[in-house]
């Protein structure tokens, strides 16, 4: 019989693991316009709306995110002095 590959690991851990949990603190590489977004929302929707969503945002010509960041801004506008 042959022998089996020896299984790789998806990622080495490093050798100094301080700068490795620092290194998380570093800025993201992604496009400034999502620097400003550091939570996630998840809702369960329908398929039948998560279709409709979908279709409304294609013939806005926008993202699915970009069209309910700005629907959620709309409907819950930034109070004066909230510490947000």
């Amino acid at each position: 019989m042959s022998e089996r590959p020896r299984k790789r690991s998806f990622a080495t851990r490093p050798a100094d693991p301080e700068s490795w949990i620092k290194a998380s603190d570093a800025p993201s590489t992604r496009a400034s316009a999502d620097a400003g977004y550091s939570a996630r929302l998840t809702i369960d929707v329908t398929s039948d709306l998560r279709g409709r969503i979908k279709i409304a945002a294609f013939q806005r010509g926008v993202t699915v995110t970009e069209m309910l960041r700005e629907l959620l801004a709309r409907e819950f506008p930034t109070i004066e002095g909230d510490p947000s």
